[in-house]
């Protein structure tokens, strides 16, 4: 929306850029990997602009806008971001390509699952760790009625709850 606005109200040269900051997420579900855009600030917009009354209007004009963020009650204007924060969050937006994906794993601590594939298949249990960096888990099941630890990838179990 305000990036048309921008353009048909002629504000490109107060405007210089629109930016929602996101990342590639990899959500593995069901045994499939699957990708998606998430924003690190949801619900909010990242302008670089020459502020004034013009832009301030565009901006409040945006539907389901609320207005801009302020330092303290009495600050009549946004306060603009320092140079390092920009370059953190541009960085960060840089580096969530697809190929360095964050790999989101639907499980944690505690959760019940059940093995659906490997040497364990159909065997019940509980998460007992996650390790994301291998994407594996460590599952506590019952074998020949005795507690067992098994490590197990991702994709091998599935959620029971």
């Amino acid at each position: 929306f305000l990036e048309r606005e921008i353009e048909e109200q002629g504000l490109e040269d107060k405007v210089k850029e629109v930016l929602v900051p996101t990342e590639t997420i990899v959500e593995i579900r069901g045994g499939k990997k699957k990708t998606r855009e998430k924003n690190f600030f949801p619900g909010y917009i990242l302008l670089n602009t020459h502020y004034d009354e013009e832009v301030n209007n565009l901006v409040q004009s945006a539907p389901s806008c609320l207005g801009f963020l302020k330092v303290g009650k009495t600050q009549t204007v946004p306060h603009p971001l320092k140079k390092h924060e920009v370059q953190r969050i541009i960085g960060r937006v840089r580096e969530g390509g697809e190929e360095n994906a964050n790999i989101e794993i639907p499980f944690s601590e505690g959760d019940l699952v059940k093995v659906i594939s490997g040497p364990f298949k159909d065997f019940d249990g509980t998460v007992q760790e996650v390790n994301t960096d291998k994407l594996k888990l460590r599952v506590m099941v019952s074998i020949f009625g005795r507690r067992t630890p098994v490590e197990v990838d991702v994709n091998q179990v599935e959620s029971t709850t």
